[in-house]
């Protein structure tokens, strides 16, 4: 818990030499008052396959995440634990199996435009996904 947020936090802040703490909390220290929150962001890329096998991580990842999940529960809770991503990928396949998201109109014209001005993306997407589904 903690040790992890402290290593994100350094990851974050200190290649750019950015702000932490109460800099970021959004707050202006004089005033009281709401103030822009300047975040450091760092990303890491890791090349699974220069260190091991992918179906062998795969497999370790799911006997680690199914472990997890596997954990007692909370006889008050949900009777489920979720591990990262899990409450997204679920809400993802409600929305889909649903109909999907419904997209205002503005940004069906906003994204056609775009589509339509920009080099190379009209043979692309020659058909956008919302295009196809009304097309019926």
């Amino acid at each position: 818990g903690f040790g992890w947020a402290v290593v994100v936090e350094l990851l974050s802040i200190a290649f750019q030499s950015g702000p932490y703490g109460k800099a970021v909390s959004g707050v202006d220290p004089v005033t009281g008052g709401p103030c822009p929150m300047p975040l450091g962001h760092f990303f890491l890329a890791i090349d699974i396959e220069a260190i091991c096998e992918l179906d062998t991580f795969k497999r370790n990842a799911g006997e680690l995440l199914r472990y997890i999940r596997n954990s007692k529960k909370d006889p008050q809770g949900p009777n489920r634990i979720w591990t990262a991503g899990e409450p997204e990928y679920d809400a993802r396949l409600n929305r889909t199996a649903k109909g999907g998201v419904v997209v205002p109109p503005a940004l069906i014209r906003d994204m056609k435009a775009l589509r339509d001005t920009l080099p190379g993306m009209k043979e692309k997407y020659e058909t956008l996904i919302f295009e196809r589904d009304n097309a019926n």
